[in-house]
């Protein structure tokens, strides 16, 4: 699509010149255009939805065409936990995407979900994400709910808001982080929001949404100096930000292990571990993160629900090497 300013928008937002000249696109996939590069101006992507354009200016729109708006059902294998009419809980493996989006049309949780329950999970989500009230990345493991009818949906995003601050809401994670906090137990409290500079990434900015996360130190680890080089640490949510965990560690200074987004830069500590730890470090593949613990109100009856998985095989390996360093 193509858009020639005029006089009377000149120095008007970018984003708000496309909303009134194009009314067949929502000004949510406007701006999802705009920040994926697909709009230009003079020949180079226009990525900030309020950059002011000038009159005369030639805006060039490349709309992709429109994938599939209803996911099909896929035969993938589910770890299920706990399931009724109301809901199910499953233990989710690395490197599984939880709904469909850009690259990841297929293959996914929603997929298998699909298939596995049929017509019954809550659409309040949306055809792309039925019945998901919260989200792991791809590859954190562990425990995940997700709404089978729109009573469950309703009750469950309540409880996520809320985060155990007035209800029984508890979400935690098993965490190997670089470095030895010099307290056993701690709190980051630091707003969060999308990185100004790299898209695909989060960052502590005071801009951002209220990010509360807790830890504590399970396990510690020494090097091959006989010193902290990593510590296992139990960290619980007060709030559900995107990629908080990891955001918040590195913040504090003690990324995730095997964390390539967040923490490359330690790297090169892995030269500190034994041989064996660098082994099964290399191995990992991924961030070094399980959501081990999840407790909830049941939607429909009210009853306390407390779920707990255990750390996949990879990040047993993973413990059991640096244990062998001590």
């Amino acid at each position: 699509m193509e858009v020639v300013v005029a006089g009377d928008e000149g120095s008007a937002r970018l984003d708000r010149v496309l909303a009134a000249r194009l009314p067949d696109l929502s000004r949510s996939r406007l701006k999802a255009l705009i920040l994926a590069g697909a709009v230009s101006l003079k020949g180079a992507a226009v990525r900030d939805p309020a950059y002011h354009v000038a009159a005369g200016d030639t805006i060039i729109i490349d709309v992709p065409e429109a994938a599939p708006a209803e996911p099909k059902g896929e035969d993938i294998a589910l770890d299920i936990v706990f399931e009724d009419d109301d809901i199910i809980v499953i233990n989710k493996p690395k490197g599984l995407v939880v709904h469909p989006a850009a690259g990841h049309e297929t293959g996914t949780l929603v997929n298998a979900l699909i298939a596995h329950c049929g017509s019954s999970l809550s659409g309040i989500g949306g055809v792309r994400r039925p019945g998901i009230v919260h989200r792991l990345d791809k590859d954190t493991t562990g425990l995940m709910v997700v709404a089978k009818n729109d009573l469950a949906h309703q009750s469950l995003t309540a409880q996520f808001a809320d985060h155990g601050r007035t209800g029984a809401m508890r979400r935690g994670y098993m965490a190997f982080a670089w470095g030895l906090p010099n307290r056993q137990r701690g709190t980051v409290d630091a707003p969060i929001d999308r990185h100004p500079h790299a898209r695909e990434k989060m960052a502590v900015r005071q801009t951002g949404r209220e990010a509360v996360t807790h830890w504590e130190i399970l396990q510690s680890f020494a090097g091959r100096d006989g010193k902290g080089v990593a510590a296992l640490l139990a960290c619980e949510l007060e709030t559900g930000r995107t990629h908080q965990i990891r955001v918040h560690l590195a913040h504090i200074g003690h990324p995730l292990m095997g964390d390539a987004v967040y923490g490359p830069h330690f790297k090169t500590k892995a030269n500190q571990l034994g041989l064996q730890s660098q082994a099964a470090l290399a191995a990992l593949g991924r961030q070094a993160l399980h959501a081990y613990l999840l407790v909830l109100e049941h939607p429909r009856t009210g009853e306390l629900l407390h779920w707990e998985a255990p750390l996949p095989e990879d990040l047993l390996l993973l413990e059991g090497a640096l244990k062998a360093a001590l």
